[in-house]
């Protein structure tokens, strides 16, 4: 009697996860306008932009490379969320539209948030370790963040 109750259980999340595959989630890379991107607004150094091409452009900008996971759900779910929310914060692609109070703003958080440590995302990084920041580069993106301030 337990064996059906653990068969049955088991098909029940089976089914379940097999259904919630068909809710849809917007894996979207809206068009760039090329004068808005951040590197045709500001100069920037090739390492500083190497650095946040390799670590931060995939939640930061609206080039997302979309892995193959995030055609999984509920991974697909996590990763949109926190694309979008990294695309809320910052986003390289929309640069050229920031007020300059906001570019401003933006600055001392992109320096805050990796002098922390909180970015790039933990998350991320799991399997993403390519993107993980060694001291130099914090503090090579840092110096550029003073230098245009």
């Amino acid at each position: 009697m337990a064996r059906v109750t653990v068969k049955r259980e088991g098909l029940a999340v089976a089914v379940l996860v097999a259904g919630v595959q068909f809710i849809p989630v917007a894996r979207e890379n809206p068009p760039i306008q090329a004068s808005n991107v951040l590197y045709a607004t500001q100069v920037v150094p090739a390492n500083v932009r190497s650095i946040f091409e390799d670590s931060c452009k995939n939640c930061h900008s609206n080039q997302t490379a979309w892995p193959w996971y995030s055609y999984v759900a509920p991974f697909s779910w996590i990763v949109v969320r926190d694309v979008n929310r990294g695309r809320s914060q910052l986003n390289f692609s929309e640069w050229g539209r920031y007020s300059p109070k906001k570019r401003e703003h933006t600055l001392e958080d992109i320096c805050e948030e990796l002098a922390n440590g909180d970015m790039p995302d933990g998350k991320y990084l799991l399997i993403h370790r390519n993107a993980k920041l060694t001291q130099e580069e914090r503090e090579a993106v840092c110096a550029w963040v003073e230098s245009v301030r």
